[in-house]
């Protein structure tokens, strides 16, 4: 086994958590349908993966989701509706804190600008990260290999040289096809076991 030299997290289910739910029960408010309605709307529309890839910007994804539910608010408003959806798993959090200053640190998501800047202006840890390899930036999504690319080149980093947490399945499969070090994040506890088991944090 290499020895590891830089960690990389996934963000949503690992470092915060999320729920679609609170921004459909908002949304709904000034929809023609329902809170579930509008749940079941952005889990499985092929708009957000559009949005997430990079294909649509704020504006374009705003306007397709008012077409789609009637949605009559500003786009200001439902910026905030849509963002205001996270809360840090701070377990997970302290964790990086522990590791800040001893490896290279990087965030890998699949996500959208909402997001990342809703995190950014209210979850200070978001700002401690060498860099941010982000979907929509880069017209893939996990587990597509050409974003995996993107954390090789801008990290320097290949094979077992990077440690990499994220809580699909599919996404540490296509990491561990790389030779990359992974743990699937189930709970906090068991990935701090696991980061300790690689010699990432002390046992």
């Amino acid at each position: 086994m290499r020895t590891p030299e830089a960690v990389v997290f996934d963000l949503g289910k690992v470092l915060v958590d999320f729920d679609y739910s609170i921004a459909a029960r908002r949304l709904a408010a000034k929809c023609r349908i329902t809170p579930e309605e509008v749940r079941e709307f952005l889990d499985h529309s092929p708009l957000l993966f559009r949005y997430e890839t990079g294909l649509l910007t704020r504006e374009q994804f705003y306007r397709e989701v008012c077409a789609a539910s009637g949605y009559g608010g500003p786009i200001e408003e439902f910026s905030s509706f849509f963002g205001d959806i996270f809360q840090p798993i701070e377990r997970m959090v302290s964790l990086h804190d522990a590791l800040r200053g001893r490896f290279p640190t990087y965030i890998f998501s699949n996500t959208n600008d909402i997001a990342v800047e809703h995190i950014r202006r209210n979850f200070p840890f978001f700002t401690n990260f060498d860099d941010y390899i982000l979907s929509y930036e880069h017209g893939a999504m996990k587990p597509d290999a050409r974003l995996y690319e993107v954390v090789e080149r801008r990290s320097g980093k290949r094979g077992g040289q990077i440690v990499y947490l994220d809580d699909r399945a599919e996404n540490i499969a296509a990491g561990a096809a790389r030779g990359w070090e992974v743990v699937l994040q189930e709970t906090p506890e068991k990935t701090q076991q696991a980061l300790e088991r690689l010699g990432v944090l002390p046992g």
